[in-house]
């Protein structure tokens, strides 16, 4: 009898640590929600409008999107985290799988703040690992960075949304966003050439471009280094006036991907 009551022990205290991390991932909520901002990062106004954009999405396409903020990851990796907590809440519809959980840890120090997309099985083919990274790096950490969480969000979901109805393979996005070094430099380049326009007017008395010219050429400047700058405001339809039914019984496998800031 002594030497099975040490086997239990033993056995017990191999589940020990699973237990005490278990605590880590909050229940599911209640009032159940998709935008749940533990760490306060977005205003009652942006969680209000994001809830209605993402429960829209969810009333016609069948595809949820649940957006996690938390400020301590425990011993989890980010992708560990989001996957456990999307089975645990069963994000997406039971059989299709097609929940997407995108958790963000906006703590810490440099590198050591993250941002996680963790996608269902049934969205694994749309939303392959590499387009989840590119979607993270490109959409929504260099928002994240100015602190500009809801922004950031938006740019995400938006692409994510647009991938996850088939409006277009995840191998045009992909295209997209493989820029040419040079065009990184683009902007630069303008000012400078710009720049080097008006200094020679200037020294010319004015006789190449006037007081108004110079301004409009200014002006010009600034709205083209500008213009790839935006593209968030005009995210989403009209919002759906009843509230989130629920989770769906969804199941995750470990796809997805993330990156830090």
């Amino acid at each position: 009898m002594g030497h099975l009551k040490k086997i239990v022990v033993q056995i017990l205290l191999c589940f020990v640590p699973f237990l005490l991390l278990a605590d880590i991932i909050p229940e599911r909520p209640y009032p159940p929600r998709l935008v749940n901002d533990f760490s306060g990062i977005l205003s009652m106004e942006e969680v209000r409008r994001l809830e209605a954009e993402l429960i829209t999405f969810d009333d016609s396409t069948g595809v949820q999107i649940t957006v996690v903020t938390v400020n301590d990851l425990g011993d989890y990796a980010p992708a560990e985290y989001a996957d456990i907590l999307g089975e645990k809440w069963g994000v997406g519809r039971k059989k299709l799988n097609n929940g997407v959980v995108i958790l963000i840890k906006p703590t810490g120090g440099q590198n050591q703040r993250k941002a996680h997309i963790a996608v269902g099985y049934g969205l694994e083919s749309v939303l392959p690992d590499a387009i989840c990274k590119r979607i993270v790096e490109n959409e929504m950490i260099p928002s994240f960075r100015e602190n500009h969480y809801y922004e950031g969000l938006v740019k995400g979901i938006k692409i994510i949304g647009e991938l996850a109805l088939g409006e277009y393979p995840p191998e045009a996005y992909k295209k997209k966003t493989d820029k040419s070094p040079f065009l990184k430099f683009l902007p630069v380049l303008i000012f400078i050439i710009i720049f080097i326009l008006l200094s020679s007017a200037g020294r010319s008395g004015g006789t190449t471009l006037g007081g108004g010219g110079r301004s409009a050429v200014f002006w010009t400047m600034m709205t083209m280094m500008n213009s790839g700058r935006s593209g968030s405001g005009g995210w989403g339809g009209s919002s759906s006036g009843g509230g989130f039914g629920g989770f769906g019984c969804g199941s995750f496998g470990g796809g997805g991907a993330g990156g830090s800031w």
